[in-house]
């Protein structure tokens, strides 16, 4: 079986958990027989392409004159390239970004139809514009390249599913690995919300991370929940490298927040906790490791409460130093608001380091080994952390028996679903 699989992003090359599951679910998929070629808007050279084909659509030309492109770049719905969006940056931030870019006279937009187009791989300001050549490319790709099925993985990559399937006729399994309602609440943005929602009508199974991310699918976008399915992520054993205890040049207990600092992620809860506990317990030192459009808030937030000495801004972390955070941590939190899966904990439960999770995610559909509460319970937070930081026996506890069961947690297993799904529309 042969996949023409499009991502936007594969380690280690990362913004978040999305290139870390594409990663895991292809490795898996090798295992069982499944090639991949998975294509991105930008490659650099150094990816793991053990178990894919990697294919650099910035490499990929496109001449709209060519008699062969003809017939089927007329099928892509070409998106308007006017309304630029940034995944997690606020008005602020767009704003000043917007008027950098006017004084250095840089354009937003180049020509999505030039023969050559050197994408940025990122989430910058003309980022629907390298949707909108990404989705020629693949229909490029679609007329040449020899495949079984389809598989696009999130809204970006949604449009290439669409023309891929349109030039060669193949099933279409688009991955929702979040909605527009996880990223940005009840304020959601339109025209994301569209490619979300046509990109889940077009496609022949809609696969979510998660229950509660199906519910959303089907409850929110209307979609048949007969195609709709749930295959929970894993975590890759493999990655974790040898990192040894590292002796913390402080004796208090250190409790971690890892991930995007954004209203999703739900920062601002685990500070308030953060302060409650200090108020019972000086000793104890926080981490907020990540980036995102609510980072100066925080900070702003931590000096307000006067515990800026207790916390420790590390800013975007990936590879060995998530290792190291972890081998360093006693408690790892994530109180997200809306969290589709959350990949995160498992990758500190597999570094012995307990977790506390909020309830408001996928992954707690999976572990049972981990205490769960609800991201605005921040009493109920404090609580939790105090708890595992405090009471050695269960501490213990959930170290030793949380790594145990995220043993259990394989991307062969979740790759051996999602073959499945792929059987079923062959």
């Amino acid at each position: 079986m042969r996949v023409l699989m499009f991502g936007w992003e594969f380690p280690p090359h990362i913004t978040g958990g999305l290139g870390t599951a594409c990663f895991g679910l292809t490795k898996g998929l090798s295992k069982h027989n499944v090639d991949v070629i998975f294509v991105v808007p930008k490659a650099y050279g150094d990816e793991d392409q053990q178990a894919v084909k990697l294919v650099n659509a910035s490499n990929v030309p496109f001449d709209i004159t060519d008699e062969e492109y003809k017939e089927f770049w007329s099928h892509i719905k070409y998106m308007e390239v006017g309304s630029n969006i940034i995944p997690y940056v606020d008005p602020q931030e767009y704003k000043r970004t917007y008027e950098e870019n006017k004084k250095t006279g840089e354009s937003f937009t180049s020509n999505v139809f030039s023969k050559h187009y050197e994408f940025s791989g990122n989430y910058g300001l003309n980022l629907m514009e390298e949707v909108s050549r990404y989705a020629l490319i693949a229909s490029g790709l679609a007329a040449k390249e020899n495949f079984d099925v389809i598989h696009a993985h999130d809204w970006l990559t949604y449009p290439a599913g669409i023309a891929a399937k349109k030039t060669s006729g193949k099933p279409l399994i688009v991955h929702m690995h979040a909605t527009e309602f996880d990223r940005s609440g009840e304020n959601i943005n339109q025209q994301v919300y569209e490619i979300e929602r046509e990109g889940m009508m077009e496609a022949d199974r809609v696969i979510t991370v998660s229950n509660l991310t199906r519910n959303i699918v089907i409850n929110k976008y209307g979609i048949n929940p007969d195609k709709v399915i749930t295959v929970h992520n894993a975590v890759d054993h493999s990655m974790l490298q040898d990192v040894k205890n590292i002796k913390k040049p402080y004796k208090e207990k250190l409790v971690t927040f890892l991930g995007r600092i954004t209203m999703q992620k739900g920062p601002e809860y685990f500070i308030e906790a953060a302060h409650k506990i200090l108020q019972k317990d000086p000793d104890v030192r926080f981490v907020m490791a990540g980036s995102g459009d609510m980072l100066n808030r925080m900070i702003e937030r931590v000096a307000h409460l006067r515990i800026a000495d207790k916390f420790h801004f590390t800013g975007f972390l990936k590879g060995n130093d998530v290792n190291r955070v972890f081998s360093m941590s006693d408690v790892f939190v994530m109180p997200s608001v809306s969290e589709p899966f959350g990949i995160v904990p498992l990758e500190a439960m597999r570094s012995s380091v307990p977790v506390v999770i909020s309830k408001q995610s996928g992954v707690a559909e999976v572990l049972v080994h981990a205490l769960k509460i609800d991201f605005w319970d921040i009493d109920g937070m404090a609580d939790a952390i105090y708890g595992l930081i405090h009471y050695q026996g269960i501490s213990t506890m959930f170290r030793k028996l949380g790594k145990k069961e995220v043993e259990g947690l394989k991307w062969e297993n979740a790759a051996l679903k999602v073959k499945a799904v792929y059987e079923s529309i062959i």
